[in-house]
């Protein structure tokens, strides 16, 4: 698998996977490295790991799942020794019920579905939900997970990186097209879930979206007040006029 990274800052990478144009990111400091979102499938994950490990001799110890969709968590399983964190209210996604919902929505847009029922068969639920904010210390260097939704989800992780003045954002922000909102959105609070995004980054940060490439403030403010006009209803799964009703996104 042929992967592009970018390093918007030192010791900090990301990908955008082909296929969903999914963000993949790595942090390191001098001890570990922090994974945020694991990528459609646990064969891309594996080649992804193998390339980071050529970059960072650190071990990744830490897996960020900024929302659970098929397309940023399936690849999870492989990391199985790495602490996993979701926001708060996560962990009720991985009942069989909704591992069978993810598994349906991997193959509706077009993933493998025998690979997608072993991938959602190793998933479990994560170690650590984020209420609020959590720091973590990776070596010379912290983050901060940062729980701001609902919003894109019921339950939206962002995560800071204080020293590169960067953010990831997963899907509250998309670069590469309107943000996509399905079933499972809350679109009338999403506005302020990027309020309380841009309150956590600052005017001067970068901001690393799911899908798309990277933005500044006066983007997320702009997609802000766009998604504050068009999502009016302040209820789960309520479409926005004019915009897909889908999760996803193609390259």
């Amino acid at each position: 698998m042929q992967l592009t990274w970018e390093e918007p800052a030192p010791g900090v990478v990301r990908t955008r996977l082909r296929g969903w144009d999914e963000t993949v990111g790595a942090i390191a400091g001098t001890e570990a490295v922090l994974l945020v979102d694991a990528g459609p499938d646990s064969v891309t994950t594996a080649a992804l790991l193998d390339d980071l490990r050529a970059r960072f001799p650190q071990p990744v110890r830490h897996l960020a799942l900024t929302h659970i969709h098929f397309d940023h968590v399936l690849g999870a399983p492989a990391l199985p020794s790495a602490t996993r964190y979701t926001a708060k209210g996560a962990r009720q996604l991985f009942t069989p019920e909704a591992l069978a919902d993810l598994v349906a929505d991997a193959t509706a847009h077009g993933a493998d579905g025998d690979q997608a029922r072993r991938d959602a068969a190793r998933l479990t639920p994560p170690e650590v939900e984020v209420d609020s904010t959590a720091t973590l210390d990776l070596g010379g260097r912290h983050v901060v997970l940062a729980s701001v939704g609902p919003g894109h989800t019921a339950s939206d992780l962002v995560v800071h990186v204080p020293d590169a003045d960067l953010v990831f954002c997963g899907d509250l922000v998309e670069e590469s097209g309107e943000p996509q909102a399905g079933k499972d959105a809350h679109p009338a609070r999403w506005a302020a879930a990027l309020d309380a995004l841009l309150a956590l980054g600052g005017e001067s940060a970068r901001y690393v979206p799911g899908h798309g490439a990277v933005v500044d403030a006066g983007f997320v403010r702009a997609q802000r007040a766009d998604l504050a006009r068009r999502f009016t209803a302040d209820t789960p799964g309520s479409a926005a006029r004019g915009n897909p009703a889908s999760p996803h996104r193609g390259a």
